[in-house]
């Protein structure tokens, strides 16, 4: 079928298929209408999800093992580095939010992918360069008090740090929005590109995870016995490669349009100015709707007032349209939400941490002669079981959960929110069981004070732990990436992604005070505080019973906001 399609000025003639072969909404990279059958889907959203194994290579390739290169190439302290490490995860955390509103307010995604990937490129690349430096300065170095170090001079300091946040900063412009872009080539509103855009997020959670495995086996290796600026070098190469595949899969990629060209926060942000402004004016009854926006919904109806002129007489549409009003409701609805999962990324962030403290103490024998390491058992446990968890629940469990629920997605994204966090909390419960169990056992043979004995304990005892968090992490993890991307308006969903990236990132700063706070509040009188050094006279159990009670507090919260909980609807034209 031949129709002809204006751009611009100019009219030319295109060969398209029939009119539902359309995606409404979407142009190529030429600004002509997409077409369904030579665009988007898998074949465009393969690059994406590239591009977003390579990020999560590059920033765990240099964040996993960084404390080993402060606290010795940089002859820092374990305080010291500590600190630093603290200070960096909580910053990237925070820098998608700003990557997200530039991008959804200025750039668009696909340049802020663009971008992000040179300033990656750049700061990796400066990284194994500051490596460098300081290995042919090393002889004009001051030797550290310890020794075991050559402390860098303040420059070479400085040049560290600037190629540090630098590479903080491209992840906080990418991560948001290279999900957000993939998600974006399938069309929601077409049946079977909806099942996939289901299926999106699983994969692309899968393949996240399984590109982490190899930075940290790999590149650790490389950078503890060859050399650092390798270790930093080869994300930088990786990181060019991806850029470069990114490119290529331009012609095939759906871009989103902005249908009224205005800046989405101005429009959010002004409805809820007006509507603070008009908070003394009565309720108003609103029987209108205006064609092809969403529709009116009950609740958090004082936004409505918004929509009255200053002296709230009248109601016009030119101030603040009832689209408006919707989508700055549909933002608010997330806050509760928001909050409820605070519990759920306390608990996330212990396996990195307390678990593999907890592990260290334990026999890890797998075989006569083969130790597990206690970091490995992320990867042998939590990692394994998300990359095969992932496969099982796309292929098996939502086929058969489609079949009953008749929804596409199988479940939805709440009920799938739900029982992540609920697997969450068992991880918790079973932890807690387990280290007094531990303690139990030193107590039994002895070994209370003798913080270097490995306890008579099968690391058999903690696989349970681990393969809960990470079922939990099919389950939540997922289901916060698509409910978090669905749930804002369709100009604002790399917001929507880091909105779900600062529930972990919060969530991290959280665990961290809870340690530091309790340690301060336990420690003295001759007491090592529930954190001591030697964990057989410390209390990890009585802190993964409160870390089990907050979760099991955001679980009801979360299933109480659930209850009442208005999905965003969406209008077919």
């Amino acid at each position: 079928m031949t129709i002809k399609v204006t751009t611009g000025d100019e009219i030319s003639e295109a060969e398209i298929p029939l009119l539902n072969d359309v995606v409404p909404g979407a142009v190529d990279y030429k600004g002509r209408t997409s077409v369904r059958s030579k665009s988007g889907c898998w074949k465009s959203a393969s690059f994406i999800i590239g591009a977003g194994v390579a990020e999560r290579f590059a920033y765990y390739g240099i964040s996993s093992n960084l404390v080993s290169y402060l606290t010795g190439n940089l002859g820092q302290s374990t305080a010291t580095a500590a600190s630093i490490l603290n200070a960096w995860f909580g910053t990237s955390s925070l820098l998608p939010i700003l990557g997200a509103f530039v991008a959804d307010s200025f750039s668009g995604r696909f340049r802020m992918i663009v971008v992000s990937c040179v300033l990656y490129i750049s700061g990796l690349s400066f990284l194994s360069l500051s490596a460098s430096l300081h290995t042919f300065d090393a002889s004009k170095c001051n030797p550290a008090a310890n020794n075991t170090a050559c402390a860098p001079n303040q420059l070479q300091l400085m040049f560290f740090f600037f190629s540090l946040y630098l590479v903080a900063l491209a992840q906080g412009g990418l991560t948001p929005c290279v999900q957000a872009f993939g998600a974006d080539q399938f069309d929601e509103e077409d049946e079977n590109e909806c099942k996939a855009k289901s299926s999106f997020f699983n994969w692309w959670y899968c393949f996240a995870v399984g590109g982490i495995l190899v930075p940290l086996l790999a590149l650790t290796y490389i950078q503890e016995n060859l050399s650092w600026e390798l270790g930093f070098g080869i994300p930088a190469i990786v990181m060019c490669f991806t850029l470069v595949l990114f490119l290529i899969g331009t012609p095939n990629y759906r871009f989103r349009t902005n249908a009224d060209g205005r800046n989405p926060f101005v429009r959010i942000t002004r409805v809820f100015i007006n509507s603070a402004r008009n908070w003394r004016a009565a309720p108003i009854d609103i029987s209108i709707e205006e064609e092809g926006v969403l529709p009116r919904t009950g609740s958090h109806l004082f936004l409505e007032k918004a929509l009255l002129t200053p002296d709230g007489s009248i109601v016009d549409g030119k101030i603040c349209s009832i689209s408006d009003v919707e989508d700055a409701k549909s933002i608010l609805r997330l806050a509760p939400i928001w909050c409820a999962c605070l519990g759920y990324s306390i608990v996330y962030a212990q396996p990195a941490t307390l678990f593999t403290k907890q592990a260290a103490t334990i026999d890890r024998h797998i075989t006569s002669t083969f130790v597990l390491p206690a970091a490995s058992l992320q990867q042998c446990f939590i990692t394994v079981s998300i990359m095969f968890g992932l496969p099982i629940y796309d292929r098996v469990f939502v086929p058969i959960a489609r079949a009953i629920t008749k929804k596409p997605s199988g479940l939805s994204m709440l009920t799938r929110i739900s029982i992540g966090l609920f697997l969450s909390l068992s991880s918790i419960v079973f932890a807690a069981l387990v280290e007094r169990k531990r303690l139990a056992i030193a107590r039994e043979y002895g070994l209370e004070d003798i913080p270097g004995a490995l306890i008579p304990m099968s690391v058999w005892w903690l696989a349970p732990q681990y393969v809960l968090s990470g079922v939990a992490d099919v389950f939540a993890m997922v289901g916060l990436q698509e409910f978090f991307y669905d749930q804002v308006p369709s100009e604002l969903k790399s917001i929507g992604l880091a909105m779900y990236l600062s529930i972990l990132g919060i969530g991290s700063l959280l665990s961290s005070f809870l340690v530091s706070s309790i340690q301060k509040a336990t420690i003295g009188n001759g007491q090592g505080g529930w954190f001591s050094d030697n964990l057989n006279h410390a209390h990890l159990d009585y802190f993964y019973w409160l870390l089990a009670g907050i979760s099991a507090t955001g679980f009801v919260a979360f299933i109480y906001f659930t209850r009442s909980y208005l999905y965003r609807r969406r209008i077919i034209l």
